[in-house]
């Protein structure tokens, strides 16, 4: 069957039958058939095709948002692991230790204070260790019947006589620690110094430095982990 210009099909190949209409020679007498959708670029079978990717996190081909191999989200940005063998960071942590100094406890007789006569250095005094847990760790001798409980507990034995119950406090500063006198009655020094901290008043540590409490007590804090 022809088809006219205006689109009508007529028996006839010369007039449309329907309009009158000249037929142009050369007019296909039947439209050509449109492709199936199944051999069409765009249909289903090639969206399914195209949706088949890669997944960023272990390689398997991945139909969809979430892989089937490892479940990884592909919404959501691979983090890469550190290559075999790389050094990572250690959490950081603080501590003190605790020892009698006798280089310290001579200097303290040297000073000619008022016990100074009827103190000796301790024959035996292991070193101890205490962890800084929180943002502060009292200093000082434990009293149940002062209800006193330091942090950094001073008592002994042997129990320094200079120390004071509520001797001094160690608190955490920025990325380090700061030690505080508490208005003791035999003072703090720090690093063999002679001039005893103000009361109340900050003053600032670093790894390695020595606080020295009471007549022979020496306590050094220490960092350990991440970045030296």
């Amino acid at each position: 069957m022809a088809t006219c210009a205006a689109g009508h099909g007529s028996a006839t190949d010369d007039y449309c039958d329907v309009c009158g209409a000249p037929i142009a020679a050369g007019t296909p007498s039947e439209p050509s058939p449109s492709p199936s959708p199944s051999a069409s670029s765009s249909g289903p079978a090639s969206a399914s095709a195209s949706a088949e990717e890669s997944c960023a996190a272990c390689g398997a081909v991945r139909v969809g948002r979430f892989c089937e191999e490892c479940g990884h989200d592909s919404l959501k940005p691979v983090v890469a692991a550190p290559p075999p063998g790389a050094a990572r960071e250690a959490p950081v942590s603080w501590h003190v230790t605790v020892e009698a100094d006798r280089a310290y406890f001579d200097r303290v007789v040297a000073q000619g204070g008022p016990d100074a006569g009827s103190m000796a250095f301790p024959e035996f005094c292991p070193p101890r260790r205490f962890a800084l847990t929180g943002r502060r760790a009292s200093v000082g001798r434990r009293s149940r019947s002062r209800g006193t409980f330091p942090d950094v507990d001073l008592v002994g034995p042997p129990e320094d006589p200079g120390v004071s119950h509520h001797h001094a406090v160690l608190v955490a500063s920025g990325d380090g620690w700061s030690v505080v006198d508490l208005g003791s009655t035999n003072g703090t020094t720090v690093n063999g110094g002679d001039e005893p901290l103000r009361p109340n008043v900050p003053c600032p540590l670093e790894p390695g430095d020595r606080v020295h409490v009471g007549a022979w007590t020496t306590i050094t804090l220490h960092r350990s982990g991440g970045r030296s």
